[in-house]
């Protein structure tokens, strides 16, 4: 399979709302910081006097461990990614999540991805840096990599690396297709063939 930029040599996700549903409730996360809408969590977090972020972090920490404990795979993400394998394609997550969260989920959905960086290991999207150390660990060019998610900050972080973005819409309602370079419906519109 090719897309705009080059043949693709190797493919990042996101976690939550792209390869799981761990029905997390950011509506309900954002009530209890006080986050205001439109504003991204942990970025409301770093702004709040430093007495106050352990607690803030924690909140959440509380939500994406409950998150993790329910989650259940996307229709058709297991396949894709069994399928990447046998082809010999690369495959890592880059998540927001906290790191022992994205690893309970990997462990308890014995999802076969190797390289999972969390929000300890990187800025968090849209930076790119979590996306380029994939890169540059796999010796790949960052245009030769998608990046697939399902939020605005999954496609501004490609954008920033200089990635293939491809907007997981399993919904339909395609909130976030504007900023991709490609949208997909189902997971085996990333196979080849």
């Amino acid at each position: 399979m090719t897309y705009p930029h080059s043949p693709l040599q190797g493919i990042i996700f996101d976690l939550d709302g792209t390869l799981v549903d761990s029905r997390l409730d950011f509506t309900a996360i954002r009530n209890e910081l006080g986050c205001p809408a439109g504003q991204g969590v942990l970025e409301f977090i770093d702004s709040l006097p430093q007495a106050q972020q352990q607690h803030a972090h924690q909140v959440v920490l509380r939500y994406e461990r409950q998150g993790a404990e329910r989650a259940t795979w996307m229709p058709g993400a297991r396949n894709c990614l069994q399928q990447l394998a046998a082809q010999g394609v690369p495959t890592a997550i880059l998540t927001r999540n906290a790191r022992a969260v994205a690893a309970l989920t990997v462990e308890r959905l014995q999802i076969p991805i190797q390289r999972v960086l969390a929000r300890e290991d990187a800025p968090p999207k849209p930076a790119p840096d979590g996306l380029l150390a994939i890169a540059s660990q796999w010796q790949i060019a960052p245009a030769a990599i998608a990046y697939v998610g399902d939020f605005k900050y999954d496609l501004l972080a490609a954008r920033n690396a200089g990635m293939v973005g491809v907007y997981y819409d399993g919904d339909g309602a395609n909130t976030h297709g504007h900023l991709a370079d490609r949208v997909i419906r189902h997971f085996r519109e990333l196979l080849p063939g």
